[in-house]
């Protein structure tokens, strides 16, 4: 399994030196894909870069911020172009523990031909994880379902192994948060075998945990995804 460790970042640099330490214990190749940030993200990888413990590691910019779908995109066009088979994608928060790759990369290999897996995230009621985030997975995981995908316990986890070129032709056209729950309605559609590994989840504290998740904004572009998915479902089935 040719295997590229992919990480999109947005404004995470207080949380990249750490991200990145415990992601280099994997011994992968790693891509880290900068979408446009304003804080000092382009200064901690130029400096990491030159450290021999990330001499595997890659950096590519977007000049400006696209969205966390868009930077995955080119991830994984680059991932294919570079010959890799399969990329494993990690967030830049410091939500994932890089241990956790293990359970992803055995399922795979276990279930035999392409599977796509994500990671169950744990512990989503401990003390510091926001009712939204609890909410938002529980929304996302009936409207998953509901418009022709997998039913999953965890359809938001950014923790995920996809197969690279399955997954670049399935055509998904959302380019921010959003792409990970259209790739796993259309890869459901499309054939492509979905399943999940338990990993664990590391929520800091308020106050210490760093989101760009806007209730408004990103419901009303949840629902327009979703919206798009559900009458190009039914309204397919019936014409």
């Amino acid at each position: 399994m040719r295997t590229l460790l992919v990480i999109p970042t947005y404004n995470h640099g207080v949380r990249l030196t750490t991200t990145l330490a415990d992601a280099a214990s994997l011994g992968l190749p790693i891509l880290v894909v900068n979408d446009g940030s304003s804080d000092n993200t382009r200064e901690i990888l130029g400096h990491l870069g030159t450290l021999p413990q990330h001499a595997n590691m890659s950096v590519l910019h977007h000049p400006d911020n696209l969205g966390k779908g868009a930077a995955l995109n080119t991830a994984f066009i680059f991932a294919q172009e570079q010959g890799y088979d399969w990329a494993l994608t990690m967030d830049a928060d410091g939500q994932h523990l890089a241990a956790d790759a293990a359970n992803l990369l055995a399922l795979a290999r276990s279930a035999g031909g392409r599977p796509l897996v994500v990671g169950v995230r744990s512990s989503m009621h401990d003390i510091h994880v926001p009712w939204t985030s609890r909410a938002g997975r529980g929304f996302s995981n009936f409207w998953v379902w509901v418009c022709g995908g997998p039913r999953l316990a965890d359809s938001q986890s950014g923790f995920r192994l996809y197969p690279l070129a399955e997954t670049l032709q399935l055509g998904v056209q959302a380019t921010r948060y959003q792409y990970e729950v259209e790739v796993l309605v259309l890869a459901k559609q499309h054939g492509i075998q979905v399943l999940e590994a338990p990993v664990q989840v590391v929520y800091q504290p308020r106050g210490e945990r760093i989101s760009h998740f806007m209730p408004g904004r990103d419901f009303l572009r949840n629902s327009t995804t979703f919206s798009r998915l559900f009458f190009r479902r039914w309204l397919g089935r019936s014409s």
